[in-house]
């Protein structure tokens, strides 16, 4: 077993077919397993927020508290600073950040909420701990996570199954853990959380127009995102592969009994006093 690096490169980037996916993002589909929990006074920290969407609805659950989004990518902020103005919210502000070490004080925010990091991170354990320092006493940490090897989708579809081999090697290659939604409670309880909640949650895609936006999407970021360049550089996939793989994803999309469903590990912990 390797060890855990700090850092990990992020497999997707900011491609828009990438964007596409994080846009349509919203805390009802993305987070409903935190929502009975918000007070409309909290001071939320969310981490990795890309565009800020999830971030905007936080901030609208919580009208007299506070909305922290941070990223790792201060171009991808002024999207979602763009995306808070465009919806007239003055409770909500976005700065760059390292979720391995956080820069604030002990016990400064109500929730910390992760959606779609620790699968990307060098060090998830680290991360939870820093999650957990910044926490207040009797306050939440919430992470979901998808898990590759769960997804499921008909019909069957060897080349779906290569996209599913191929991208969780590359994803490990940059230092990350694809299957990290059933990971979420173990890493948890080694960074010292011991009050945890674990439940899951899905996206399904079914509907024509569902099986179109989700197949285009991945098809397009298979050939033009950052995870399509990893994978020629890592020597994981040529381009004949890559095409092969769009061509799949694509193919299943017109199957009018088409059906994919991405599971996601979701964890609720409450800090100690």
């Amino acid at each position: 077993m390797t060890e855990p690096r700090e850092t990990a490169v992020y497999t997707h980037g900011h491609h828009e077919s990438v964007l596409r996916s994080h846009t349509w993002r919203t805390a009802a589909n993305s987070a409903a397993y935190l929502l009975p929990s918000l007070k409309p006074h909290m001071k939320i920290l969310d981490i990795g927020c890309g565009p800020g969407t999830i971030t905007a609805d936080l901030a609208e659950l919580v009208p007299g508290g506070q909305v922290t989004g941070v990223d790792r990518v201060p171009e991808i902020l002024e999207q979602a600073r763009t995306t808070a103005a465009g919806r007239g919210l003055t409770n909500i502000d976005f700065t760059v950040a390292d979720v391995h070490a956080l820069d604030y004080p002990d016990d400064t925010f109500c929730v910390v909420h992760a959606h779609q990091v620790l699968q990307h991170v060098g060090d998830p354990v680290r991360a939870l701990r820093e999650m957990r320092r910044v926490v207040r006493p009797g306050g939440l940490v919430a992470v979901r996570d998808a898990d590759y090897a769960a997804m499921t989708w008909y019909p069957a579809s060897a080349g779906l199954d290569g996209w599913l081999d191929l991208y969780r090697r590359v994803a490990r290659a940059n230092g990350g853990e694809p299957d990290a939604g059933r990971r979420l409670k173990a890493w948890a309880l080694r960074a010292g959380l011991t009050d945890v909640t674990a439940s899951s949650g899905t996206w399904t895609f079914a509907t024509p127009g569902e099986r179109a936006w989700w197949s285009g999407l991945w098809a397009d970021r298979t050939l033009a995102s950052t995870y399509a360049d990893r994978a020629r550089l890592g020597g994981h996939a040529g381009e004949e592969e890559l095409r092969a793989v769009a061509g799949a994803w694509r193919e299943w999309g017109e199957q009018e009994d088409g059906w994919f469903s991405v599971l996601h590990g979701e964890i609720l912990c409450r800090k100690g006093a």
